[in-house]
């Protein structure tokens, strides 16, 4: 009898086990088709589909009604619809499921900066950099920079920039931050630095970047390069506003 008994346990056991082990690939499943659903929401939405990215974040969350990317991509989607009030909700039922996704800290502190709340975005990009698995933290420190810069705090933007560009030398954006930070700052060669830092890495420049590389080159008193940009502008962007402003000598 002890060794049927036995036999029983050892069986019921085994069906007990298997049990769990196939509800935990039914949710190892789930949870992949909430990401990959998501994921292709995120495609979707950067080529500007929202209807699309919408219903794939729909069939996201029908797979895993607590896959936090997904409520993070559904705000930057209702973001870009001006549909803040969903937007801010979507951001922070994303960081009440997992109040370490960093993707979700950067995503919620653009859009706070971008609402005229810029001084409270900063602690989001904070919490996004504070992850050491968080795979881009030079985006949060550029938009960190972007948004102090905005706020009229200098010299945190500036701090903020150089992180970034201490990450990623060749982060553009924030080489182009720096050139209108200094030569807001009246510090003209260290604006000519950053400029051409990042006329190095593209020379594709767009009328408002010539604008301003043809007054910091002014600026920093070289006039052949100021004039080489002045002809670029007048050539490629001859109904832009800022050639407009450049024939009226400003």
């Amino acid at each position: 009898m002890n060794y049927v008994f036995a036999l029983l346990l050892l069986l019921l056991t085994g069906c007990a086990t298997s049990g769990h082990s196939t509800a935990q690939q039914e949710q190892e499943k789930a949870r992949a088709n909430a990401r990959i659903h998501t994921e292709l929401a995120g495609l979707y939405f950067e080529r500007n589909q929202m209807g699309v990215a919408l219903s794939e974040i729909d069939l996201a969350l029908q797979a895993d009604r607590n896959y936090a990317p997904a409520y993070s991509v559904r705000g930057l989607i209702n973001m870009a619809l001006r549909e803040d009030k969903a937007a801010e909700e979507d951001f922070q039922q994303s960081l009440r499921l997992d109040k370490t996704e960093s993707e979700t800290h950067n995503n919620y502190g653009w859009f706070l900066c971008q609402r005229g709340k810029e001084r409270e975005s900063i602690p989001q990009f904070m919490a996004a950099v504070k992850n050491p698995l968080y795979a881009t933290p030079e985006r949060a420190y550029l938009n960190a920079g972007l948004c102090s810069r905005k706020a009229g705090n200098n010299s945190d933007a500036e701090e903020f920039l150089l992180r970034a560009l201490q990450l990623q030398p060749d982060l553009l954006q924030a080489l182009q931050a720096l050139a209108e930070l200094k030569f807001a700052e009246g510090d003209y060669l260290a604006a000519k630095k950053y400029l051409t830092s990042y006329v190095q890495r593209n020379n594709n420049l767009s009328a408002a970047q010539l604008w301003l590389a043809v007054r910091i080159e002014r600026r920093a008193g070289d006039s052949n390069a100021a004039a080489s940009y002045a002809l670029q502008l007048r050539q490629r962007y001859p109904d832009a506003r800022e050639t407009q402003l450049l024939m009226q000598g400003e």
